[in-house]
């Protein structure tokens, strides 16, 4: 499938593990460059590890969704 995401940046949030991890993988799949989001850094760097190693474009940011000044910093980087 081809979702016309080459070269799109997608911000991926909760993307740590479960749906969020798997949502972030996809993209990558479909050639979107993916900033993998989350509160616990150890997990966005280990989705960041996944895909960069099965060839996809990530970074990884702790984030915390509940916080304006977070959220913010996150959309700065």
């Amino acid at each position: 499938m081809n979702l016309g995401l080459v070269d799109r940046v997608a911000v991926v949030t909760g993307a740590g593990s479960g749906i969020g991890a798997e949502t972030a993988r996809r993209l990558t799949m479909e050639g979107a460059r993916v900033v993998v989001a989350d509160i616990a850094a150890d997990a966005a760097a280990a989705t960041t590890r996944d895909i960069r190693s099965a060839g996809g474009t990530a970074i990884d940011i702790r984030a915390d969704v509940t916080s304006a000044d977070s959220v913010a910093a996150l959309f700065a980087q």
